[in-house]
């Protein structure tokens, strides 16, 4: 292999290298921020999945990920799920090809869903009165979506915020094109509110 092409491929090589830690950094800062402070310790947990566009008849491969990660984040037999997402890109709602998905899992525990939301802001406002009851919330996405979701909550329902605990939707090396994009996009956001 000639030098220059070597050389070209050690810099690109580095360069994706770093561009991916960089995102597993992101990720794994927003899976511990915008948390509450004192969760109750008993009482019935819920587990706010956002959702993401979905076209089609089942749930696209970043819906399967956030019900998966919303599943392994229950920490008690009666959680809840609170699965969000209307038909913003297909004709089903994102909360319901979530919910098939959840069953086919396994999970036979209680589903609640939000059919009409069609941004984050939404899915916060519609989960609000299917969430009251729990001690302990959790919202799950990917992790800097996540962080946002959170945010929202706090903004909107402050008493609600103190009791978000943490999700199990960042684990080191797992989906890491998603996780560029989510790190990009959370930049990008950040940026633009400012």
């Amino acid at each position: 292999m000639p030098r220059t092409l070597l050389g070209t491929a050690l810099v690109a090589g580095s360069a994706l290298a770093a561009l991916w830690l960089w995102a597993e950094a992101v990720n794994a800062r927003a899976t511990f921020r915008a948390l509450g402070r004192a969760p109750a310790a008993d009482g019935r947990e819920a587990i706010i999945v956002l959702g993401f566009g979905n076209r089609g008849d089942s749930a696209n491969a970043i819906n399967r990920f956030r019900v998966r990660a919303g599943l392994r984040s229950r920490t008690r037999a009666d959680s809840v799920l609170v699965l969000c997402g209307g038909c913003v890109e297909g004709d089903i709602p994102e909360a319901d090809l979530m919910a098939r998905y959840a069953r086919a899992r396994g999970h036979d525990g209680e589903l609640r869903l939000d059919r009409t939301s069609t941004s984050t802001r939404e899915n916060i406002e519609n989960a609000i009165p299917l969430i009251e009851d729990a001690a302990v919330i959790r919202v799950i996405s990917h992790a800097p979506h996540g962080q946002v979701g959170r945010e929202i909550l706090e903004e909107l329902r402050p008493d609600l915020a103190r009791r978000l605990a943490r999700g199990e939707e960042y684990r080191f090396g797992e989906s890491p094109l998603v996780k560029v994009v989510a790190a990009v996009r959370i930049a990008q956001y950040r940026r633009s509110s400012r």
